[in-house]
Formats: C-alpha cells, structure tokens, sequence
C-alpha cells in the first residue's frame, strides 16, 4: 500500500473510532429525547450532552452550570457556582484505546507505518476539536485544548505500542523513526538493559495481576449486593429508556470502579466526598449520590480486611520467583543476588509508576461540595504498591530460587532430525552394522525416490545397558541349500548414554516410537530364484516399526539372511 493509501486508511479508522465512541452515548439519548420528552425539547440539547459526556470519557475538564431554579432544588451548597467535572468515565476512553491498538497493528502491515500513525493521531485530534466547540454552549464548557490533546493520546499512544509489537513479532523492518530510538536504545550497557527490561516486564505482569484480582472483586461485590442495587433503580424512577441510559452512564464508569478496587487491594482505598473513606481497615461515608452501583459500596470494615493487602504481596513474589530463570539468562555471565535484587526493585518501581497512574486517571471531581474530591490518592496508592510489589520481588529474585524449572530439552527423550543422505549412510554404517536395514542395502532392496532419512537419538540413563541375546527369538527359514549355521553368543556390550538409529520414511509419514514389536519384512523373489519364500520372517526388538518395501533381494539373498541372523540388539537395530 502506497502512501496515499495508508494515509485515507488511518483517517477512515479515527473517523470510526470517534464514531463508535459518540454512538455509544449518542443512541440512549436519542431513545431518551424520542420517547420520554416526546420530541419537544431542540435535539441540539442532547448532542451536546453526548459530546460532553464524551469528553470527558477521555479525561476532559468540563464546566457545567446549572440553572438557578434547578441549583435551588438540588439542596446542594455551591450548586448555582460551574460545576467541573474531572473525572473521566473511563470507558469511552478504553473503546478509544482499543480501537487505537486495532488500527496500529493494521498500520504495521504497510510500508508507511508513520504515516499512518502521525495521520490517524491528527484526525482523532481534529474530530476532538469539532466535539468540543459543538459541545460549547451557557450550560456547558469544555477545555478546548484538553479536547485536542487528550482524545488523540488516548488513540495515538496504543496504536504505536501495538504497531510495534506487532513488527517485532513479523520481524519487519524497522522505519527510520524507530531505528535511530532503537540504536540509542543499543547503547545502553547489556547488563541495564537486562535489569530495566525484566522490571519492566515483571511489574506490568504483577500489575496486570493487581487489577484483573481487583475486577473480580467488583464483580463479586455486584453480585452480592443485587438487591441494594435494584433499590436503587426503583427509586430513581428512571423508567425504561431512563433507565437504559443510566446503565450506559454506569458502564462507562465501570473501569474507574475496578481502578478504586486496585486501590482498595493495595491499602489506601479510596474517597467518594471530602472526609470519606473506603479501605480495608474501615469504611466512613457520608452524603454520596443516589446512584444504583453505589448499593455495591461496603458499609464497614473488615476483622480480617488486612488480608486482602496479600494480594499485592503475593503476585510480586509470584512473578518474580515465576520469571527468575528468564532474569538469569539474561543477565549471563553477570548474574549475580546484587543484580537480581536491582531487578526487584525495578520491578517495584514499574509496578509503583503504573498502580499511580491508574489511581490518578480513575480520580478527580464529580459534582459540587464534597463531592470534588472521589478517586483514590494516586500517590499514597503508587508508593504502597511499589513497597508491596518491590520487597516480594526482590526477596524471591536474589534470595529464592526458580519457582519454575524450564527444560534443557523436549519432553520427549527422543529427537527427529532430517539428515542428508551421506549423513544418514555414515550415522547407519557406525551404528549398526549388522542390522536388517544394512542387510536390505546390501541386498539392492530399492527405496523410493520420495523417500526421506531420519536419524533418532535418544538418551538413557546409566542404569540402562544392553540386554545379551543368547539366542535368536525366532529362527530363519534357509533359504539355500547349504545349512545355516547357529548364531554365536554376542558378548554383553558397555552401556552407552546415547543412541543414533537411522530410518527410512516416506515424506508426510513419522516413524512411531511408541511400538515395540516383531515385525515381519516383505521380499519380492527375484525371478531368477523362484525357491526363496514369499515372506522372510525375522526378529528384530525395535523401538520404532517403519514399513520397508524391498524390491529384490538378487543375488544377494544368502547374506540377507546372515545378516538377519547376525547378533543384534535394540540399540544397532
């Protein structure tokens, strides 16, 4: 795809998503304008409460000014001042996100990945500013520059991170851009690298598994508190369209409630209104609006509510102990408890950055009073979770050891590889001379040209040796008229620690290493000697059982059967 190309495909793709995201309120409040106002109020209205809401979707700071007679009746001090609302309802701005991680990946897959980000960050930019200014009105006042910057780092910054993790995994080329960061990149010593890349890794994961407990708490708490929560429904006599976009309003809200359980897992909790509390220790609330999901809120502490600060604790041991083995590895030569323990603490400190920014994105005002002041303190948050995540960390990293063992090798003992011919011929020669694959070679039994070769090593342990066969299982019919003498006694051979085998196999067909048996090999009689018999039978204790096809045995057929006669053991065979 050509430039151009690449360019209307990112202006397509932030046109949508800021389309999705404008539909999502947009559509209950059409509802509500239809069926509830009857069409009697100007839709202008409703379009821009619905840019509004959206703004602030994505962290905008919006000024909403309510009428004299409606602040009268509110019973709220300070409801006839603009009322800012910073809190952002987290949803819009996460459908953003990852609608910005969808079109970045697309942006990799051609040749003008810049293009296609710098294009697709400007639109959303510029579509944020016609919301705002047609947002704009005596009633509401939205943070022009806010508008412009916040929506398009919300669809810009995904849309890199996935741009680039997709490209990696392709191994594409990397853009002008991107090389000279990745060359400045290369010269930081190999040894900080290994140190800030495992923190950074290791406290996203401990991170991610912080919040993704935190949102089963609130599920869990959804669930118990049903009835409180259809109280408050009841109450609020929304009706059905009202209620509707009540829920919508709710949902958009919702990572800002899983954000306000991470900080309640980590110990600080959180404050809905000025003086309010909700932590583990102890729950004080006061006045807080009438909504249903807040029929989910605790009413009290816990005996036990000190436990749940485990579950920081535990995923950063958890994670670090997990991924020790990949720290060792990368660090080489220079492993060391010192370097491990920098590690931790870099890990702490990741882990710290992102549980602070998560408390501070999911805080803010939502109305007048004391209610300005509803979120978590990001600060407190973030410094806990860095001593929580941090210390386990450090401690399973320099002080523990591997939580997990990863393999030198497969789980199975054996390895397939696929040898050339020569290779194939010289491993056969060396590893078993006397077997009946050497014997059909030297028969003339022809193999077809489709044939592939594969060379089998196993490995057994010192326990295992080579069992002496004293006699054959199952003797071979002559073949000639001269008499076949007895097999002699094979001496016991010194256990060996691997083994190489040869087989044939035709191509899409694997030898089975599962089957152990006696097996009987087909000859063709040759014309010239029509006394040989149709089937030579032999015993051969293998480990793998393929289908070998001769062609002829010739002339050759007496030294086939010395041959099969010959001493042997699993190990040649």
């Amino acid at each position: 795809m050509n430039r151009l190309g690449t360019a209307l495909l990112a202006a397509i793709e932030a046109v949508v998503t800021v389309g999705v995201g404008i539909g999502i309120a947009l559509v209950p409040l059409t509802l509500l304008w239809g069926f509830e106002y009857g069409l009697q109020i100007d839709w202008d209205v409703f379009w821009k409460a619905t840019g509004s809401v959206w703004l602030v979707g994505h962290g905008v700071d919006v000024s909403f000014l309510l009428g004299s007679a409606l602040a009268k009746s509110s019973g709220v001090s300070g409801a006839a001042d603009p009322i800012h609302v910073t809190l952002a309802a987290l949803g819009f701005a996460v459908v953003t996100a990852w609608l910005g991680a969808r079109a970045g990946r697309r942006f990799a897959e051609t040749e003008h990945r810049t293009t296609g980000l710098l294009v697709g960050t400007a639109v959303v930019a510029a579509l944020g500013l016609g919301v705002a200014l047609s947002s704009t009105s005596a009633a509401t006042q939205p943070t022009i520059w806010q508008a412009v910057v916040l929506p398009a780092l919300w669809f810009g910054i995904p849309a890199l991170i996935s741009s680039e993790v997709c490209r990696r995994r392709r191994d594409l080329p990397a853009d002008p851009a991107t090389q000279r960061v990745l060359d400045l990149l290369d010269r930081v010593p190999v040894l900080w690298r290994a140190i800030a890349g495992f923190g950074l890794r290791a406290g996203t994961a401990a991170t991610g598994v912080v919040v993704a407990f935190a949102g089963v708490v609130v599920a869990f708490l959804l669930f118990t508190s049903f009835a409180e929560v259809i109280t408050l429904y009841e109450q609020s006599h929304a009706g059905v369209i009202g209620g509707i976009a009540l829920t919508v309003g709710q949902l958009a809200f919702l990572p800002d409630f899983v954000g306000w359980a991470t900080s309640w897992l980590i110990g600080p909790g959180f404050a809905i209104g000025t003086g309010s509390s909700v932590s583990p220790i102890a729950t004080t609330l006061g006045p807080i609006p009438g909504l249903p999901v807040f029929g989910a809120l605790p009413t009290s502490g816990h005996t036990f509510g000190l436990v749940w600060i485990l579950v920081p604790v535990i995923a950063g041991f958890a994670i670090g102990g997990s991924m020790r083995p990949r720290l060792v590895r990368a660090l080489g030569s220079a492993d060391s408890a010192l370097h491990r323990a920098l590690a931790g603490v870099a890990t702490g400190i990741v882990a710290g950055v992102l549980t602070g920014l998560i408390a501070w994105v999911s805080s803010g005002s939502f109305g007048p009073g004391r209610l300005a002041d509803v979120g978590p303190h990001a600060l407190v948050v973030g410094g806990f979770a860095a001593l929580e995540i941090g210390l386990p960390a450090v401690i399973a990293l320099a002080a523990g050891t591997d939580l997990v063992r990863l393999p030198d090798r497969g789980w199975t003992r054996e390895r397939w590889t696929e040898a050339d011919d020569d290779d194939a011929d010289r491993t056969g020669a060396e590893a078993g001379a006397g077997s009946l694959l050497a014997a059909l070679d030297q028969a003339g039994a022809g193999r077809t040209t489709d044939v592939h070769r594969f060379v089998v090593e196993e490995t057994h342990d010192g326990s295992t040796a080579a069992r002496p066969r004293t006699a054959v299982d199952s003797p071979t019919e002559p073949i000639a008229d001269e008499p076949v003498a007895p097999a002699p006694i094979a001496a016991p051979r010194t256990p060996r620690a691997t083994r190489t085998t040869t087989w044939n196999c035709r191509p899409g067909r694997r030898p089975t290493p599962s089957l152990r048996s006696v097996w009987r090999t087909r000859a063709r009689p040759s014309p010239a000697r029509r006394d040989v018999p149709r089937w030579v039978p032999c015993a051969i204790d293998c480990t793998v059982s393929p289908t070998v096809r001769a062609n002829g045995l010739g002339d050759s057929a007496s030294e086939l059967v010395d041959s099969a006669t010959a001493p042997a053991d699993s190990a040649t065979a």
